[in-house]
């Protein structure tokens, strides 16, 4: 702008010097009637020239007899006319003169003035003379103005020569102060253009801030609406920012899909990249760090227009008042949490992104993506691949061939000492996609040699190149200050800052955070507008293939995706648990009974029947097994109940599923899931404490009642009885098997031999069955003198074995030897039970065994009908919401549900679903984008 001023100054005077030339020469020899030419007046010597001042008033007062016409006697209205019009021709040469200095304007006003003041020619037309004397007077004219040119070529050359004769004259000391003088008029003027481009700057954004505020009313009225049959459109940065999100989801290393722009603020560590983005938004909304790593993840930032300053987070639904400081900090703090929630580990940055959404009235609409810082030495506290990881993040956002690399440069540090510049080099070598920032520029000015600070913005001094230079100022240093605190400060600054006035080497659209934020939105939706329509291509190919490939294999299913699948899965589940609260009570009495008696059988065995059967008397057994009976009640018989229930409980829900999936209908692609969930409900399950209290209670009443009623339950304890000793039976066999090895018709069948222990294990039991024979009701332990005879016996047999050795063989054998002999009790108490009602416990055959079982049978009855109940009523509901919890824990884990939803038939529903949504949300995003053209 200064060169344009500078041009039309000299071109201005020029002309006004060659005008006023041409004025002071009309006295010249040459307006006489002689057409001689300059180089003969010379040579002709002084004398000819007075004859030709003397030819000048013949000339013109006398007229030229030679043309054939004579001039009217010289008259006063005459010679007026002509004083008349050398005047205004010398008034003309001050109004060009001042025009040229006070603009365009003035001379306009000047010649306005000029014309007004002529006097009114109208008298000429009878002065003048008529017909063919005023076409000779006009022929004269003209022959007057082309001597008058000649005259000016004359003087033109007379003023060069003087010209040429005074440059010689200036010495060294005059032209140094002459340039100086033009240094400093030169500077003046570049100041003034400073201000004046501050004030249009101001008056700009004044007007803005008005417009913004008629915008937002209109946006609030507009908002206000009833839309009740209408659905709200959304913006066109709000649809591309969603684009981008399913983008991210669908392809994470720009392999081949996401090529859309994004602008990525990248560089060293406390270099200013959040402060600049906070610019750019209008609000602080990152936390505050002093020189201590603060982003760790990267954060995207989506910027729009709308009626108020806002920000909300995209699996959100709190919005974020910018406007209150108490917002401000919530939204900060909520920041710093969820960096802090994505690195696991023991890592220190993460690769999960934080999305966002800032709105207000003046927003540029982009998208933003702000990375960690890079750094060059790592402190004690950060991971080990700290460094690698931040640099494989970089330059993973950077290799997107669309993004916007906006290269943050701390203007207050060495610029040899950053380490982004070589980063951003390499991902775009011709710098078509990088905007240089360099912040701090304050700081600079201060510290910084100003050349290097020049050369940086006119892009001399880095290797790297760029779409353009910007520097901005984003603080001062102080973590209260607001946004427009600071933005005055930074206007003030570039104001009255010295760097950036001298010599005009910055332009003032380079400086400030709002040309920035013009530049960068500018070049954004123009790489949008430039990428879009081949993203959609793209994706309807895809999607063309899927589709193919999908009927190829699976051409009667619809394409269902993880979701849907899990949705179907959880019915089917639910539908289980209802079912589950329409078993029979029947059936659940038979279960019960069964997983009770699984869960009592042996310590009733073993902790009361056989010590009491070892008592030796009747009597004596009734009395050990009341004893024995009524702690167990209080102690273990409660609880272990309670654990026999929900077993029952979990085995019966477990067989309904495994039902389920003989069905006809049924889809496999859900046993790996419903598996889990069932898994995962029945360990969270608890039966409810205070039905251990309630079982306690009637466990005791039950075992009070000793005497057995009527002869049905006699028979049915009689039973019980024979199957449980027999069962009891079954176990001890087998365990002697192992014990003493095959029986001789195996070992020949089968070619089995017997190992060197069961042939001792053998010999001993042949010697503890000749005890059992001669003494039938021997007590369930050997004697001392019996334990020595044994050995004896052996050792006569050459088999040497310890008195321990005796005891383990010992005790599988008498227990088979008590259960024989307690079946036969029980088959000689099958017909006494009216000798029973009779005679009691002084009955002559000993049936107490049968009453004990009758006992243990009617409180397994008890506690399955009230452990029934219990099911049926509560514990069924409690299961269902277990489940339900269970199901909606795994709903909202997208990691779980790809682990136990998986399979072609999965994935490949789940691209498909993914490809058609993209493709759509495009296709809507560019039909807006047209229209907006």
């Amino acid at each position: 702008m200064l060169r344009i001023y500078q041009n039309t100054y000299r071109r201005t005077a020029r002309k006004a010097v060659v005008y006023s030339t041409k004025v002071a020469c009309c006295n010249h020899s040459t307006l006489c009637g002689i057409t001689s030419h300059p180089r003969r007046a010379q040579d002709s010597g002084s004398s000819s020239s007075n004859g030709r001042h003397r030819g000048h008033e013949e000339f013109l007062l006398a007229g030229n007899p030679a043309r054939g016409w004579q001039m009217p006697p010289p008259s006063r209205g005459y010679g007026m006319l002509v004083v008349r019009i050398l005047r205004g021709a010398l008034k003309l040469r001050y109004i060009v003169l001042g025009g040229a200095i006070g603009g365009g304007v003035s001379l306009s006003k000047k010649y306005e003035e000029w014309k007004d003041g002529l006097p009114n020619f109208k008298w000429l037309e009878d002065a003048m003379p008529q017909g063919e004397r005023w076409s000779q007077f006009s022929r004269n004219l003209i022959e007057v103005g082309s001597l008058v040119k000649n005259a000016i070529e004359v003087a033109k050359d007379d003023l060069k020569a003087k010209t040429t004769v005074a440059a010689l004259g200036i010495t060294s000391d005059e032209s140094r102060k002459k340039y100086e003088k033009l240094q400093s008029q030169v500077e003046t003027l570049q100041t003034e253009i400073m201000n004046v481009q501050i004030k249009y700057q101001k008056e700009l954004e004044k007007m803005e801030k008005e417009n913004r505020e008629l915008r937002q009313q209109y946006l609030i009225l507009k908002t206000n609406k009833k839309t009740t049959a209408k659905k709200i459109k959304k913006s066109l940065i709000d649809m591309y920012s969603e684009v981008l999100d399913e983008l991210s989801g669908y392809d994470t290393g720009y392999t081949m899909a996401d090529h859309l722009p994004r602008v990525v603020v990248v560089g060293d560590q406390s270099s200013g990249k959040t402060s600049v983005l906070e610019s750019i938004a209008k609000a602080r909304i990152f936390p505050r760090g002093s020189g201590e790593m603060m982003t760790r993840a990267p954060v995207k930032v989506t910027l729009a227009e709308g009626p108020y300053h806002v920000a909300q987070f995209r699996d959100s639904d709190r919005e974020y008042d910018l406007t209150k400081e108490s917002d401000l900090q919530d939204l900060r703090r909520d920041v710093e949490f969820r960096m802090k929630a994505s690195v696991r580990g023991g890592k220190t940055v993460s690769n999960e992104v934080i999305a966002m959404t800032v709105k207000g009235p003046g927003l540029q609409r982009m998208v933003l993506v702000d990375l960690p810082g890079i750094i060059s030495t790592m402190t004690v506290d950060m991971a080990s691949d700290t460094k690698d990881s931040i640099h494989q993040m970089t330059k993973h956002y950077m290799s997107n061939p669309n993004a916007i690399i906006l290269c943050i440069q701390d203007g207050s540090v060495d610029a040899e000492r950053s380490n982004v510049t070589d980063l951003v080099m390499q991902c775009d070598p011709l710098g078509r996609r990088t905007i240089f920032v360099l912040t701090k520029v304050d700081l600079a000015e201060e510290l910084a040699d100003p050349d290097r600070i020049r050369k940086i913005l006119s892009g001399k001094l880095f290797p790297m190149k760029a779409l353009g230079y910007y520097a901005v100022v984003t603080g001062r240093g102080r973590k209260d200050d607001s946004i427009d605190a600071i933005r005055q400060y930074e206007e003030d600054f570039f104001k009255n800052s010295k760097l950036f006035h001298r010599r005009g080497v910055i332009m003032p659209h380079q400086v400030t955070s709002r040309n920035l934020s013009l530049a960068v939105s500018d070049r954004f939706w123009k790489m949008v507008r430039e990428t879009i329509e081949q993203q959609a291509d793209a994706f309807k190919a895809t999607r063309f293939n899927l589709e193919t490939e999908w009927k190829n294999n699976f051409p009667r299913l619809r394409e269902s995706g993880r979701d849907e699948l899990f949705d179907k899965a959880k019915g089917e589940i639910l539908d289980e648990v209802v079912t589950l609260s329409q078993i029979s009570a029947k059936k659940w009495d038979d279960a019960l009974s069964t997983k009770l008696w699984e869960k009592l059988s042996n310590y009733v065995f073993e902790s009361i029947y056989l010590p009491a059967a070892q008592s030796g008397s009747q009597n004596s057994f009734n009395t050990m097994v009341d004893i024995k009976l009524r702690q167990w009640a209080e102690q273990a018989l409660p609880a272990k109940s309670v654990e026999a229930g929900w077993e029952a409980l979990q085995q019966e829900f477990i067989s309904l599923m495994e039902r389920s999936k003989k069905a006809q209908d049924h889809d496999g692609i859900f046993d790996q899931l419903k598996s889990a969930v069932v898994d995962e409900a029945i360990r969270r399950h608890s039966w409810e404490d205070k039905a251990i209290d309630m079982l306690r209670v009637i466990q005791l009443n039950t075992l009070e009642d000793r005497f057995v009623h009527d002869k049905q339950e006699w028979d049915s304890a009689v039973k019980f009885l024979e199957s449980s000793v027999n069962a009891k039976l079954v176990q001890t066999e087998e365990t002697l098997a192992q014990m003493f090895g095959p029986g001789q018709m195996r070992r020949i069948t089968h070619w089995q031999y017997l190992t060197q222990d069961q042939q001792k294990r053998r010999s001993v039991k042949n010697e503890l069955d000749k005890i059992l024979k001669n003494d039938t009701k021997h007590l369930p332990t050997l004697t001392h003198d019996e334990l020595t005879t044994v050995r004896k016996n052996l050792q006569r047999d050459n088999v040497d074995v310890d008195t321990d050795y005796i005891r383990q063989t010992w005790f599988p054998v008498y227990r088979k030897h008590f259960l024989q002999q307690a079946l036969q009790r029980a088959k000689d108490c099958r017909k006494a039970y009216y000798l029973y009602t009779q005679q009691g416990a002084e009955c002559e055959i000993s049936c107490s065994d049968v009453v004990l079982f009758w006992r243990i049978q009617q409180v397994i009855k008890i506690t399955g009908n009230a452990l029934r109940q219990q099911v049926i009523n509560r514990e069924a509901r409690r299961l269902d919401k277990e489940i339900k919890a269970v199901l909606d824990e795994f709903s909202d884990d997208e990691e779980k549900k790809g682990y136990l939803l998986t399979g072609k038939r999965v994935l490949l529903a789940e691209e498909l679903i993914k490809v058609r949504q993209i493709q759509e949300k495009l296709e809507e995003f560019i039909n807006s984008l047209n229209q907006e053209k």
